[in-house]
């Protein structure tokens, strides 16, 4: 072994010798430790695992005739834990060794049978030693790149959080929209049963629903008069916009699907797509159903928010038309939950993670 890679494997790399013969383990130990190896023995395969499971190795030398178990039996234990050790196989009866498919099998990086020279077990364990080097290397290279990732995700956020605040910003009568209408949402999906990593998705999809209204001009998103045709075809197309907005950031996937179809109606007339009943995505349901009721339960520059009696009204009427019946009835019966409208007026979702 040259010079330079024994002092970078003195530097990087631990051996385990286990044999139950001690005369090998202290042979191979003195022999790799002037090569500049940290060298470990041990003699009780049981206790070998153990001390793999707890220790730092880079490689195993591995003797496989042993008691209470075989070296083919160490390896598979191994592997429960451990698929980063470097095992080398190590006999002096070559007719009892395992067959090479199991060698393979039980990811085997090399074979030596015993002799009075170290030359192959010497070549095999600097082959080893550059296989570990390089996929440290690759490891390392992967964390930067996944720290780079990382921060350009975040940047990302950053400017789509602003981005979801300066559509609130925008006007005082929908400030607060947004996270009423999450938490409308979440509380509809815990009524219906489901996870808490859903009814989180859920939470975020319903904060971020209107985004993309930023795209929408302020003479029309601000118009104190009820919209014309044409302006109200404008306004149509922010859930696609909004989707188009989240897709820069892979965390927002998969509530992508409830930003974009917020506005589909459960007889297929809503827009953009014109779905209809469970080919609308279920987060776009419940949100359909939050975000309608905030909108007629909130005072907007053309009209004044209606009284509590009408809103239920309007909610029975779209059951099966506008809305999934389903959502409207588990929605229906939150509302008769004392305290759930004066919570959501105090919701602060600013910060969501």
């Amino acid at each position: 072994m040259r010079q330079r890679d024994k002092e970078k494997s003195a530097d990087s790399f631990s051996i385990l010798a286990l044999d139950d013969d001690l005369i090998i383990t202290s042979t191979i130990q003195a022999y790799f430790k002037r090569s500049g190896f940290n060298v470990d023995t041990e003699s009780d395969p049981i206790k070998a695992v153990e001390r793999i499971r707890s220790g730092a190795y880079d490689i195993l030398l591995l003797d496989y005739l042993m008691t209470p178990i075989c070296g083919d039996k160490v390896v598979e234990r191994i592997r429960e834990f451990n698929m980063d050790l470097y095992i080398i196989l190590l006999t002096g009866h070559k007719s009892v060794a395992p067959p090479i498919k199991t060698i393979r099998e039980l990811d085997i990086q090399g074979y030596y049978e015993k002799s009075d020279r170290f030359d192959q077990l010497e070549m095999l364990i600097e082959s080893s030693c550059k296989s570990i080097r390089q996929l440290r290397i690759i490891r390392e290279y992967q964390a930067e790149l996944d720290g780079a990732y990382k921060l350009l995700e975040n940047s990302h956020y950053e400017a789509i959080r602003a981005m979801r605040l300066m559509v609130d910003a925008k006007d005082q009568y929908t400030r607060g929209h947004s996270d009423r209408v999450a938490f409308y949402s979440e509380q509809i999906a815990l009524r219906l049963g489901y996870s808490k990593s859903y009814c989180e998705k859920i939470r975020i999809a319903g904060i971020f629903h209107d985004v993309g209204k930023l795209g929408i001009s302020d003479d029309i998103l601000l118009k104190e008069s009820r919209l014309l045709d044409e302006e109200y075809e404008v306004i149509k197309t922010h859930p696609g916009k909004g989707a188009e907005i989240l897709s820069s950031v892979s965390h927002f996937k998969e509530i992508i699907p409830a930003v974009r179809h917020h506005h589909e109606r459960y007889d297929g007339g809503g827009y953009p797509d014109g779905l209809r009943e469970f080919d609308i995505p279920e987060q776009a349901r419940i949100i359909a159903v939050a975000d309608s009721f905030d909108a007629m339960n909130s005072s907007r520059r053309y009209r004044k928010k209606l009284d509590m009696e009408r809103t239920i009204g309007q909610l029975e009427e779209g059951r099966g038309t506008q809305f999934d019946p389903v959502i409207v009835d588990a929605f229906l019966e939150l509302l008769t939950k004392s305290g759930i409208l004066e919570e959501a007026e105090t919701i602060d979702m600013v910060d969501i993670f």
